[in-house]
């Protein structure tokens, strides 16, 4: 199971990029211009970043979950999920940033299956799995997915329970941050 407080920042033994670079893809990168979904234009897709000796902080000290977290098999590797996971240092929320090449990769098995079952182990530690394609968030509850539009600056996800004739439901929604 995902355990958000064994968060690492260094990568696990005997894993490395090698070939993958969706990172390079899928995030927003303001210090060189790069949009969310857009190739940086210093990346070399599948060989690595062509400024690596001189790349923003923020690429440096990036690792994806499959990096840091060893028990993530063959199949989260970006390059081959179509999809990078990380967890917020804030929120502890697991996301999911999906390369628009392959939109629908995250509703694929083995990987749809496996993040219901993170969402359901996520729920009572008030936690949530949020997939992003460029900007655009949807939870996924272990019920149902929400969602959510595109999320700006400052926007935060708040959920409230619900009670229903079949038990307790979560309800979440985008509040807009200050403008």
């Amino acid at each position: 199971m995902l355990d958000p407080a064994a968060f690492a920042t260094e990568p696990a033994p005997g894993r490395e990029c090698g070939t993958c670079t969706l990172c390079c893809k899928v995030y927003d990168v303001p210090s060189l211009l790069k949009p969310a979904g857009q190739w940086c234009r210093h990346c070399r897709p599948g060989r690595g970043c062509g400024i690596h000796e001189t790349r923003p902080q923020h690429c440096r000290s990036f690792h994806c979950l499959w990096m840091t977290q060893g028990w993530l098999g063959p199949d989260w590797k970006p390059e081959r999920a179509k999809m990078v996971l990380t967890i917020d240092p804030a929120t502890r929320f697991l996301l999911v940033q999906v390369d628009p090449g392959s939109a629908n990769a995250w509703r694929a098995d083995p990987y749809y299956r496996q993040l219901k079952q993170w969402a359901a182990a996520a729920m009572p530690r008030r936690q949530h799995v949020v997939v992003f394609l460029n900007k655009s968030a949807t939870v996924i509850l272990p019920d149902r997915d929400v969602p959510l539009g595109v999320m700006g600056p400052g926007d935060r996800i708040v959920a409230r329970e619900r009670r229903t004739a079949s038990g307790m439901t979560l309800d979440v929604e985008k509040v807009a941050g200050p403008e």
